[in-house]
């Protein structure tokens, strides 16, 4: 696994020690990472940050050549507010760590022109599995569905 899936997963580890949803994301422009995040919903009482916004946040303001140069890296596949946050800012890639346990708009985004590299890795798999075993209604919560 590369170093930017490892430091997305490190970003769901952070998450779920400070009691939120283990979902990470890292932001990389030209092999450098510029934004790091993990869902804070619960954390900061948000109704917004999922791991890819949390990541994009941290990343501060950036030209919009930097976002068309940029890789997104996430534990988990997009929901369709990161996902639009994706195509608004023209991201040109997303790596994903598994759409197992929850699968968002990935083709939509190939419908845009986004790259979709899927990795289907075990421990982002097992963080998610075993998270929404535990808390299926927070989860559900923070997909927006209902029970």
């Amino acid at each position: 696994m590369d170093d930017f899936m490892q430091a997305a997963i490190a970003e769901a580890q952070a998450g779920l020690a400070e009691g939120g949803i283990p979902i990470g994301s890292v932001l990389v422009h030209r092999g450098v990472i510029i934004g790091r995040g993990h869902n804070r919903r619960v954390q900061q009482g948000s109704a917004i940050l999922h791991g890819e916004m949390d990541a994009l946040e941290n990343a501060g303001r950036q030209s919009a050549q930097v976002y068309r140069e940029s890789v997104l890296y996430t534990t988990l596949s997009p929901c369709a507010m990161c996902s639009g946050a994706i195509l608004l800012y023209g991201i040109p890639k997303v790596v994903i760590g598994e759409n197992v346990t929850f699968t968002g708009e990935e083709d939509l985004l190939r419908s845009r022109g986004v790259e979709i590299e899927l990795l289907q890795d075990g421990t982002c798999i097992a963080l998610m599995r075993e998270f929404i075993s535990q808390h299926p209604a927070l989860w559900q919560e923070d997909i927006g569905e209902t029970a």
